[in-house]
C-alpha cells in the first residue's frame, strides 16, 4: 500500500519487466505508437499484490490510441502471436513465445473508444477517444487508472484516491455504468468484498437496488462466476450483507439466508473454501442443495459435492474416536473436514474439539479393507448381491473393530457367515 502514498509513479511491478511484456511493449515503440497498462493489473500493482491475485486468469490489459489492424500489425512484425478475441471492439489478443519453463502470458490490447450506442452488454464504439474518454466508459474508479511503462500514472477518474480510501465507485454514473452491463452489480459486491472498506458507496448500492430485477437476464454460469470469486475473498460477509440490505442477494441466491454461520466459517477455517463458504451461506437440505446447484450450473462434481454438505449431518463432532475414525473412513477425508466446519459454524463443535477433528482428518490414513470380491467366491459364493452383501458384513465387523483385524482374521469371520462349506 505505500505506492499508493506517493504519486504519480511506481517502481515497475515484476510483470512489467517479464521478456514477454518487454516484446509487446518494444513492438509497439518500434512503430510510434504510445501503449499504457490499465485495469486490474494497475490496481493490484498498486495494492503491492503478485499478478492474478484478485482472481481470474492473469491477463495483462493494454490501451493503445492505434487502431486493431495497426496493433495486428506491429505485433505480428515481431514475430508476436495475435488473436483477434474482439476486432469489432477493438480487442486483439498477443501472445509472445514465452521463456522455457513458463506458461504463455497473455495481453489483452484494445484501442481507446468511447460509446456510440450501447445495447446492453453490447455496444457500436468508435475509435477516436482519448485517454480521459476511455476511462469515462470503464466501470470503476479503482480500474481507470493508466500505467506507462516508465511507471506513470494517469489517474482521469480519480481512482487513485479511491484506492487509497478503500472506496468502490462507478465511473460516472452508477445507473448508466449497470445499464451497459448488468453484470457489474454483481461485480460490484466482489468488488467491495476485495477492495471497499465502510458500508460501500450509497450512490452505487442505490442504483445497484434500482436494477437488482435486471439480475434474471443475466447467464447462471456468469452469476456463479462472480458469487464464487466473491467467496474466494478473505472475508465475503459484509459484501454479501450489503447485497441482501440492497436487494440483490435475494434475486441471485435467494436461499442465502445464513450469514452468521458464514461469518464464524470464516473465523474458523483453516483456508477459504468457496464451495464449503456456499453451503454455510445457503439454507437448504440435500434437495435444495441441489436446486441451488442446478439453477447455477454448478460442475456434477460440486453439486454432487454441495449435496454431501447438505444437513442433516452424518456424524455427531462430540462421538468418541473410534467413531470419529469409522466415520472419516466414510465420508473421506475433504467431506468429514467440511462437515466438521459446518458443524463448529452452527455452535455445535467448540474450536478446541473442532481442533482435534480437523487434526484427525489431516494426520489420520484410512487402511485399505484387506479381502475383496474373490475372497468371497473362493467360498463358493456365485457372483451376484450376495458377494457384495457379504463383504459389507465383514467390513461393517472391522470398523467396528476399529480397523484392528487383519486379513485372516477378515476371511475367518466371512467363513463363519457363510456358514459350513
Amino acid at each position: 500500500m505505500d505506492v499508493l502514498k506517493n504519486s504519480p509513479r511506481i517502481i515497475a511491478p515484476a510483470w512489467l519487466t517479464e521478456p514477454a511484456t518487454r516484446a509487446v511493449l518494444d513492438a509497439f515503440a518500434a512503430g510510434g505508437v504510445e501503449a499504457r497498462f490499465v485495469g486490474g493489473v494497475v490496481r493490484d500493482a498498486l495494492l503491492g499484490l503478485p499478478l492474478g491475485a484478485s482472481g481470474g486468469r492473469a491477463d495483462i490489459d493494454i490501451a493503445t490510441p492505434a487502431p486493431p489492424e495497426r496493433v495486428v500489425e506491429l505485433l505480428e512484425s515481431r514475430g508476436i502471436r495475435v488473436v483477434p478475441t474482439g476486432l469489432a471492439h477493438g480487442t486483439v489478443t498477443a501472445i509472445p513465445a514465452p521463456q522455457p519453463g513458463t506458461a504463455p502470458r497473455h495481453f489483452e490490447i484494445t484501442t481507446l473508444r468511447r460509446d456510440v450506442e450501447t445495447y446492453g452488454r453490447h455496444a457500436r464504439v468508435a475509435f477516436d477517444a482519448d485517454w480521459a474518454a476511455d476511462a469515462a466508459r470503464r466501470d470503476f474508479t479503482i480500474n481507470a487508472i493508466f500505467l506507462s511503462p516508465d511507471g506513470a500514472l494517469d489517474d482521469p477518474a480519480g481512482g487513485l484516491a479511491d484506492l487509497r480510501a478503500g472506496r468502490v465507485r462507478f465511473v460516472g454514473d452508477p445507473a448508466t455504468r449497470i445499464a451497459e452491463d448488468v453484470l457489474r452489480i454483481l461485480r460490484y459486491y466482489r468488488f467491495e468484498a476485495r477492495f471497499g472498506a465502510g458500508n460501500g458507496d450509497p450512490a452505487a448500492r442505490a442504483a445497484c437496488h434500482d436494477q437488482a430485477h435486471l439480475l434474471p437476464s443475466l447467464s447462471a454460469e456468469r452469476v456463479a462466476q462472480e458469487l464464487v470469486r466473491l467467496l474466494e475473498a478473505a472475508d465475503p460477509v459484509r459484501a454479501l450483507a450489503m447485497m441482501a440490505e440492497d436487494g440483490v442477494l435475494a434475486v441471485v441466491l435467494p436461499e442465502a439466508r445464513r450469514l452468521d454461520p458464514l461469518r464464524r466459517m470464516v473465523e474458523l477455517e483453516p483456508n477459504p473454501d468457496p464451495l464449503r463458504r456456499l453451503a454455510a451461506l445457503v439454507e437448504a437440505d440435500c434437495a435444495g442443495a441441489t436446486a441451488v446447484a442446478e439453477r447455477l450450473r454448478l460442475s456434477n462434481a460440486w453439486r454432487d459435492r454441495l449435496q454431501g454438505l447438505a444437513p442433516p449431518w452424518p456424524f455427531d463432532p462430540e462421538r468418541d474416536a473410534p467413531s470419529q475414525r469409522r466415520t472419516l473412513y466414510r465420508l473421506g477425508a475433504e467431506r468429514y473436514r467440511d462437515i466438521a466446519l459446518l458443524q463448529a459454524a452452527e455452535g455445535l463443535a467448540p474450536p478446541g474439539r473442532l481442533a482435534q477433528l480437523l487434526a484427525l482428518a489431516r494426520d489420520w490414513t484410512a487402511p485399505a479393507f484387506p479381502i475383496t470380491g474373490h475372497d468371497v467366491t473362493a467360498l463358493g459364493i456365485p457372483p451376484g448381491p450376495g458377494v457384495g452383501a457379504l463383504l459389507d458384513a465383514v467390513e461393517r465387523w472391522w470398523e467396528a473393530a476399529d480397523f484392528a483385524p487383519g486379513r485372516t482374521q477378515c476371511l475367518a469371520h466371512l467363513t463363519e457367515l457363510t456358514g459350513p462349506s
